[in-house]
């Protein structure tokens, strides 16, 4: 009996140990100290992972060892398999933790660092370049290699050859670093003006040629697969219909909105974009949602609206918009950053139906049937045995085939697709990053605002006013420096350029549409710092880092546009706004420094759509470029009306009296309320009433 009790007692406290052991994780690294979701989705990996600094370059140097720097984000789908099948193995980790220093770094907190290596990679591989990002680099952090993701048996091959190089051939390495780390710092640094460049309208015609000369405009988009939104070319291209009367520059907008809308990229139950299509037909998107994508896209289809009325267009902002209120938006008030493409280890089961599941919760065979053919659901899948929900312009076919008004199958949609989502909120669902960078939520505060001044929702004005004390309270700090992350209740990490010019950008807007000259103010301050701490003397352009950070070694500057418009475009329209409300000559002769320089690389291009947004600050030049300004007690009324109107070439000021804006000067007439429409602080004869106004820019 004692002995039986004695041997319970032993077992049940072997079972408490190792019940206790096995709530601990085998292998725990520094990442674990970091707040960036995707650093902690690696902190319990058996890799010795590093956060990016100081101590891991020290730590290199002082044991004589190549790093090993690995460039992902919480999103990334591949990132996540090259975890799994590489970083998770210990036969890989031990490699990797004797013979290499290996810094984890997520590319949304640190864009600095990642923009090196990606230059790297661009330069020194054969291969493409994508994330997960991984370069090899000597103790000092000069880069001799990169590429992205490999697979474990080819990864532990890359990893065994650079163990040998080192070894054997550290001189050849040492003079290829050398060699590399001086063509990074070069590559794409502009060149001082050397003479004036004059902005013409006839030169912005051919250059838009050029833009549609790249474009699907059966599809949508550029030609062929993968299809990226990318949303400042369009908005440039809406931009040039408006200023030019050019009906092809809006055919090319049309088409892609309207393609984009019916795709698989958009989310039909639950609002939102994917980041990419992996098709020629929007079909079937690689299934991550991004903040900066949802927010550019929101501002994009407002303003198409604004100019087609296209109901759909509207319908996507909304839908849009519910989608940021709903999974994107943290209870302070800033916006998260990402949503991941994978839940349960799949890509896109969140998102993806089976025909059968559709029947069960529809509950109806013949509702079921109108859906299925309505969003392309197909018993077998229409993509890889599962269903991804699209539109095909079929309506007609339906309201005939089931003998429906436009109306009922409206309504019915509507009532089929809220079936659907609250079936799929019971999912499991993809990954949150919430991490709230400044920068990407200066562009969603623009999309709300851009959503606000096409359809006058007041909620829309108030997520925007709200997004803009976020960053106030939590991101800028004395002297108008900014941070760039805020997470769990802190913000950190000095911000970069794209922060200082989204953020002035948006806070400009806010003035427009609140007259509420802090916003205005703050938008100059932030603007002052970017000139004080990032400018480059020789060129006039900004470097992407500011001159307070610790130095890589290499400091780069953002030229070209993509997904998001480069830093230096998004800096030089800003100071050219903040110029003509503040009567600035500075900030403007800055803006058109920065445009001389970049104008000879888009105009002799035949790929300008890597300049939209510069593009987009020539034809601010090149064509009339007003100042509205609103004076006298209705003064909301009319911004307002004002605020309704697609108008891409003003800048809108005013209030009750004069304020404190030099342009506002002498306009306030009694009791009266008067509009007025100025160039360069020559102004017309002031107009009673918005459409008086608006007639004088024509």
């Amino acid at each position: 009996m004692k002995t039986s009790s004695l041997l319970s007692a032993c077992l049940l406290l072997l079972w408490a140990c190792n019940a206790q052991t096995g709530n601990e994780p085998p292998y725990t690294n520094a990442l674990v100290h970091e707040s960036s979701p995707y650093l902690l989705q690696h902190a319990h990996n058996p890799v010795d992972w590093n956060p990016w600094g100081e101590a891991a370059l020290k730590k290199a140097r002082d044991e004589d060892k190549l790093l090993l720097i690995s460039i992902g984000y919480a999103a990334c789908h591949w990132c996540h398999v090259m975890e799994e099948e590489s970083f998770e193995d210990t036969t890989i980790a031990r490699i990797m933790n004797e013979h290499f220093v290996p810094v984890k770094v997520d590319r949304e907190e640190r864009p600095d660092v990642d923009n090196v290596y990606m230059t790297a990679c661009q330069m020194a591989s054969d291969g493409s370049c994508g994330w997960p990002l991984n370069a090899f680099a000597l103790p000092d952090g000069r880069p001799v290699w990169a590429g992205t993701y490999f697979p474990k048996g080819q990864w532990k091959d890359i990893l065994e050859y650079f163990i040998k190089v080192y070894a054997e051939e550290r001189d050849k390495l040492e003079a290829y670093a050398g060699r590399l780390a001086e063509g990074i710092q070069a590559s794409g640094r502009p060149k001082p003006v050397e003479e004036a460049v004059l902005f013409t309208e006839e030169e912005m015609g051919e250059v838009v040629e050029q833009f549609l000369n790249n474009i699907d405009f059966k599809k949508g988009g550029r030609p062929g697969a993968p299809k990226f939104p990318v949303p400042n070319t369009y908005e440039f291209l809406l931009q040039y219909h408006h200023l030019a009367g050019n009906e092809k520059a809006l055919e090319a907008v049309t088409a892609t909105l309207d393609n984009m809308g019916n795709g698989g990229i958009f989310d039909h139950l639950g609002g939102g974009f994917a980041r990419y299509s992996t098709d020629a037909d929007w079909k079937v998107p690689h299934f991550e949602k991004m903040l900066y994508d949802n927010a550019q896209l929101a501002s994009l289809y407002s303003k198409a609206w604004q100019v087609t009325k296209k109901e759909r267009y509207r319908e996507i902002v909304f839908q849009t918009l519910e989608f940021i209120g709903r999974e994107m938006t943290s209870p302070e008030g800033g916006f998260y950053s990402s949503l991941d493409a994978d839940s349960e280890g799949e890509e896109g089961k969140f998102y993806t139906w089976q025909k059968a599941e559709v029947d069960s919760i529809l509950a109806d065979e013949r509702r079921s049937a109108v859906f299925c053919d309505f969003y392309q659901v197909k018993k077998g899948g229409n993509w890889e045995h599962t269903n991804v929900l699209y539109r095909k312009d079929n309506v007609e076919k339906i309201l005939t085939e089931y003998n429906l008004s436009l109306n009922e199958l409206t309504q019915f949609l509507a009532q089929a697709r809220k079936k659907l989502f609250e079936a799929r909120s019971r999912r499991v669902r993809p990954g949150l990053d919430d991490k709230i960078l400044a920068g990407w939520n200066a562009l969603m505060l623009q999309g709300y605002l851009d959503a606000y001044r096409a359809f006058g929702e007041q909620a829309f004005l108030d997520k925007a006013l709200r997004s803009g004390q976020f960053i106030t309270q939590n991101m800028l700090k004395d002297g108008y420096r900014l941070d760039r992350n805020y997470k769990d209740g802190r913000s950190s990490i000095n911000a970069f350029l794209d922060d200082y010019a989204f953020t002035a950008h948006a806070f400009l807007s806010l003035y427009e549409a609140t007259f509420d000259e802090q916003w205005l103010r703050r938008a100059e301050g932030l603007a002052q710092y970017a000139l004080a701490h990032f400018q480059d003397e020789e060129t006039g352009f900004f470097f992407y880092a500011s001159a307070l950070d610790p130095p890589l070694f290499a400091r780069k500057m953002e030229l070209e546009d993509n997904v998001i418009p480069s830093s230096n475009s998004a800096m030089a329209r800003a100071l050219h706004r903040l110029g003509t409300v503040l009567y600035e000559k500075e900030y403007l002769e800055a803006s058109t420094r920065m445009l001389q320089a970049m104008a000879p690389r888009f105009t002799a291009t035949t790929q300008p759509q890597y300049f939209s947004n510069w593009c987009a600050l020539y034809a601010d030049v090149a064509f009339p470029y007003y100042e509205i300004a609103i004076v006298g007690p209705d003064y909301q009324k009319l911004r307002d009306e004002v605020l309704a109107r697609y108008l891409p070439n003003a800048v809108l000021l005013g209030g009750p009296d004069e304020g404190g804006l030099e342009l506002l000067k002498g306009k306030l007439q009694g009791a009266e309320t008067f509009v007025y429409v100025c160039k360069k602080n020559v102004c017309k004869l002031p107009a009673r009433g918005v459409e008086e106004a608006l007639e004088q820019m024509r």
